[in-house]
C-alpha cells in the first residue's frame, strides 16, 4: 500500500502546484475538456463566490448532485482536494452543519485552506489522513462523499468498511468514482501511472457494489453516468507502454459511476 500511497502522493502534489484540471471543464495543460475530469459541473452547479476563485478539480462526477444534502448535516469528503466539494457541501448545509475534508496531500490541503479562508467559511474543516483509516469518531457524520479517489486505494474494501464506521444510522454513502466496463489490459493493470491516472484501480461495476454490500450498506446503487472513449493520441498519452494492437482495448473499458448506499 505504500508505495501506491507514494506514488499518488507525489502526482496530485505535482498536479496542485501546477494548477491543472479546472472546474470550468477543461485541463489547464490541455486543450480542450479532459476526458475524465472534463464537464462533471454544470455553471449552475458552481455559485458566483467560487466560480470566480476557479478551484481545481480532479473529480469524475459530482457527487453533491446525489447527495440530497440538508442544512445541519455533517459531512465527510474523502480524499477532498483542492476543497471544490467540500466547500460546494458547505454551502448546501448551512452553518448550522458541518464538513469535514480528508486529503494525505499536505499541498493540497494547504490549497484548501486557502480556498476556504478566501471563501469565507467557517463551517469547514481540512483534515489529514489516509481514506482506509478516517481520524473520526464512530457515527460522527450523516453523509460521507468521494470524487474519483476510491479507485486510488490499493485496499477499497478497507475504505468502504470505514466510511460506514463514520456514518450515523441512517447516513448516505454519495461518491463518484471510475468503474471498468470490461478487463483492461494487463499493461494497463501493472502500470502505476495508469494507476495514479484512476484507471488501473478502478474496480469492475459488479465488484465496486458487491464491495459496498459487504461492508454493510443496503440500498446500494451503482450507476455509470460516462463512457470514456480515447482517441488513439490520449490513449497513447495515458498508456504509453501499450502495444498498437493493444490501445484500441482501453477505448470505452471505464467510465465515471455515481456509487450510492446507506446505513441501517
Amino acid at each position: 500500500m505504500g508505495d501506491i500511497r507514494d506514488e499518488v502522493r507525489r502526482k496530485y502534489a505535482e498536479a496542485i502546484t501546477g494548477g491543472c484540471c479546472c472546474a470550468s471543464g477543461g485541463c489547464c495543460s490541455g486543450g480542450g475538456p479532459d476526458v475524465i475530469t472534463g464537464g462533471n459541473y454544470r455553471p449552475e452547479d458552481l455559485p458566483p463566490l467560487l466560480r470566480d476563485m476557479d478551484v481545481p478539480t480532479f473529480g469524475c462526477g459530482n457527487p453533491i448532485a446525489i447527495g440530497s444534502l440538508k442544512p445541519g448535516e455533517v459531512v465527510l469528503d474523502l480524499g477532498s482536494g483542492a476543497g471544490l466539494d467540500v466547500m460546494l457541501a458547505a454551502l448546501k448545509v448551512g452553518p448550522s452543519g458541518r464538513v469535514y475534508g480528508l486529503d494525505m496531500t499536505d499541498e493540497m490541503l494547504a490549497r484548501a485552506e486557502e480556498n476556504r479562508r478566501r471563501a469565507g467559511l467557517e463551517n469547514v474543516s481540512f483534515i489529514k489522513g489516509h481514506m482506509e483509516e478516517i481520524p473520526l469518531p464512530d457515527r460522527s457524520v450523516d453523509v460521507v462523499i468521494s470524487n474519483c479517489v476510491v479507485n486510488l486505494s490499493p485496499d477499497k474494501g478497507r475504505v468502504f468498511r470505514e466510511a460506514f464506521r463514520v456514518l450515523r444510522h441512517g447516513g448516505r454513502l454519495a461518491i463518484s468514482d471510475v468503474v471498468l466496463l470490461r478487463p483492461l489490459p494487463e499493461a494497463v493493470l501493472r502500470s502505476v501511472s495508469a494507476w495514479t491516472g484512476c484507471i488501473a484501480g478502478a474496480l469492475p461495476v459488479e465488484e465496486a457494489e458487491r464491495q459496498v454490500r459487504i461492508a454493510g450498506f443496503e440500498d446500494v446503487d451503482v450507476r455509470v453516468v460516462k463512457v470514456y472513449s480515447f482517441s488513439p493520441s490520449e490513449a497513447r498519452g495515458l498508456f504509453p507502454h501499450l502495444s498498437d494492437d493493444e490501445l484500441p482495448l482501453v477505448d470505452g473499458a471505464a467510465g465515471s459511476a455515481l456509487i450510492t448506499g446507506r446505513k441501517g
